[in-house]
């Protein structure tokens, strides 16, 4: 300990940001967000729905009850508390089918982010860091695929599958993988010109263990955004496709689906497809704020890291 003139001196405190773990910091960053907070709110409420669906939901999401067909939700004339959002065509209750298809859309969602960004990073690093023909191979059919609309894609896909769930993942999954080897490939063009990078090779590193070790988790926190931004973008377009026929099949509760059954009764019975339609545009709003706090928070460019 520092003694100045007979009185000691406490040792100087290191900064506390420097020393903060990860998670306190992100922890902090988000209370401190009012935009960053609804979004993890609404996402927290939409996933708890979406894990404990069986329980959540109060009537059994197939049951056929005919009195209840076209019941209005309760707080409508003729509307009843215990079928919130009130009946479909076949007297099933709306609230019940739109907590359980919860869980295909979010399934879909993270499963198909996951997949994609696994896929497409690992590709994209690959072409960034090594070049010539990999990059040229690798990025071509990236080009190509980018010259296709999505809806051409999945439909191609489905033709050849057949519709139905995991038609609906191939299809998904297959259209996002792109997005991240075109942004993954940018990056490591830049990184691997790094100091670090260059002392890495010349010290004999095999580049598998540079790409893994130090490519990926540099660009980790731009892929995390990339990422939560296309959790909503997927849930969207399998509520399209559902919507089209050609993903979720019925019986099965998911919300494209559930507007799908609902557009033949949107003068007289409107509810049908507001309920799954609020589902999808309110877990889409939490997600994107979400990813825009993260944005905001992580994106190397605004020096926030």
């Amino acid at each position: 300990m520092a003694v100045a003139d007979g009185v000691p001196l406490a040792a100087p405190v290191a900064g506390r940001a420097e020393r903060e773990s990860p998670l306190r910091r992100f922890s902090g960053e988000l209370r401190a967000s009012p935009k960053g907070m609804t979004g993890f709110v609404i996402l927290a409420i939409v996933l708890f729905c979406a894990v404990f669906a069986p329980h959540l939901a109060p009537h059994d999401p197939a049951e056929q009850v005919i009195t209840n067909r076209f019941r209005p939700p309760a707080w409508a004339d003729g509307g009843s508390w215990s079928y919130l959002l009130g009946g479909d065509n076949l007297g099933r209750d709306i609230f019940s089918r739109v907590v359980v298809g919860s869980r295909v859309s979010i399934a879909m969602g993270f499963l198909v982010v996951g997949t994609s960004m696994i896929f497409g990073s690992m590709l994209g690093a690959i072409a960034g860091y090594f070049g010539g023909f990999l990059d040229s191979l690798i990025m071509r059919i990236v080009d190509f695929q980018l010259a296709l609309p999505f809806i051409l894609i999945a439909i191609v896909f489905m033709a050849i599958l057949g519709p139905g769930l995991w038609s609906t993942f191939v299809a998904l999954s297959v259209a996002v993988w792109v997005n991240y080897a075109r942004l993954v490939r940018g990056e490591t063009l830049k990184l691997r010109e790094l100091d670090y990078i260059q002392a890495a090779r010349c010290i004999g590193v095999r580049s598998g263990t540079i790409v893994l070790g130090h490519v990926v988790p540099n660009v980790l926190p731009v892929i995390i955004v990339m990422a939560t931004l296309d959790v909503a973008w997927v849930i969207i377009f399998e509520a399209a496709l559902s919507f089209l026929g050609l993903g979720v099949q019925p019986p099965t509760p998911s919300w494209g689906v559930m507007i799908s059954e609902g557009r033949n009764y949107l003068y007289d019975s409107h509810w049908m497809s507001l309920g799954p339609g609020l589902a999808i545009l309110i877990t889409s709003i939490g997600i994107n704020l979400l990813g825009d706090f993260l944005r905001d928070t992580y994106d190397p460019r605004l020096a926030r890291l």
